[in-house]
């Protein structure tokens, strides 16, 4: 095996590494509001979102991850050392937020990261507009769109249990909650997953090892492996975030959010748009909570959060660009 493969087998590696980290890091999005509901343990709650995280390949095309791959930074400035430096600064990224407990988005920090090192080498022009426009527009569609979704869920929903004695309400919740998690856990890694795909897929590419732009078979079946196992791992720092800091949720609430939130992200992921599953479950999240009463929702732990959204791009884009600068400079870049 030559050095260059070894070094192209050690990058993709590194990339299904940052892959297990957003499956670690977004765990708490796809198991938060059942085991705060107390539908689920920890523990059986991430066994389920893994399993759907895994086969939602078998749902999902590939539309995604070829918006990264090819959608967003020009293919001809892309080499291994940029998607080397691209990973890095996003895995720190996601590590640091995970550390501080802040459900800050593992999609916007690769895609920032995949910027700060291209622009660190070849400048602004090698950005591709029309991709990034569509992202940056998705930033506020996706979570406003959970947000509308999970208050006209709400509403119907305890409007067509309106008359129902409260014990049959929450049975009835409990049971819909195995749904709606799973569809959200479909969601998570059928849009999430496929961003690594993308970056894997663009590595083979710039390195030669794929003729044309496609996503291998295999990649997509190791993506989706490694985004299962770090869901398997849990983030419980998040957990507490996202399931009872932003409102306290029901079984009834826990439905409601969840699966407004996969509808969003069926939608954005049908149209080829990654966008961060973060954002779309906090923003059904407050809306769910909005519907009770307003004072419900803690805004302050929502400002919080969003403001980990605003900094992700940019402090990864920064972490990997310094990254790129620190190869370049002993001549590795």
């Amino acid at each position: 095996m030559s050095i260059d493969l070894i070094f192209i087998v050690f990058i993709i590696l590194v990339a299904l590494a940052f892959d297990y980290t957003n499956g670690m890091h977004d765990a708490a999005n796809s198991i938060a509001t059942i085991v705060s509901t107390r539908v689920l343990s920890p523990r059986h709650a991430v066994i389920w979102a893994a399993f759907f995280n895994f086969v939602a390949f078998l749902i999902f095309g590939t539309a995604v991850a070829h918006t990264i791959g090819s959608g967003l930074i020009d293919l001809k400035v892309v080499d291994a050392w940029v998607i080397l430096a691209g990973l890095l600064g996003a895995i720190v990224w996601n590590l640091l937020t995970w550390w501080l407990g802040l459900p800050s988005s593992s999609s916007h920090a690769l895609i920032g990261g995949y910027l700060g090192a291209a622009v660190a080498k070849a400048g602004w022009h090698v950005m591709i507009m029309k991709g990034w426009i569509r992202i940056f527009i998705f930033i506020v569609v996706a979570p406003l769109l959970g947000m509308v979704l999970g208050i006209l869920l709400m509403i119907f929903t305890v409007w067509m249990v309106r008359r129902k004695p409260l014990p049959w309400i929450n049975t009835w919740s409990r049971r819909m909650q195995f749904v709606s998690a799973a569809l959200y856990s479909l969601g998570h890694g059928g849009n999430d997953a496929q961003k690594t795909m993308g970056i894997i897929a663009s590595l083979l590419f710039a390195s030669g090892h794929i003729k044309s732009f496609h996503i291998p078979l295999w990649v997509v079946l190791s993506a989706h492996t490694a985004i299962a196992l770090g869901t398997l791992s849990g983030g419980w720092r998040i957990v507490k975030t996202m399931g009872q800091k932003i409102c306290k949720l029901r079984p009834i609430d826990g439905f409601c959010a969840e699966t407004a939130s996969a509808a969003s992200i069926f939608f954005s992921t049908h149209l080829g748009i990654p966008v961060s599953t973060t954002h779309v479950i906090t923003g059904a999240i407050t809306g769910v909570g909005t519907v009770w009463n307003v004072s419900a929702v803690k805004w302050d732990v929502t400002l919080q959060i969003v403001w980990g959204w605003v900094l992700t791009i940019p402090g990864a884009a920064i972490i990997s660009a310094l990254v790129w600068c620190a190869l370049a400079f002993f001549h590795l870049a």
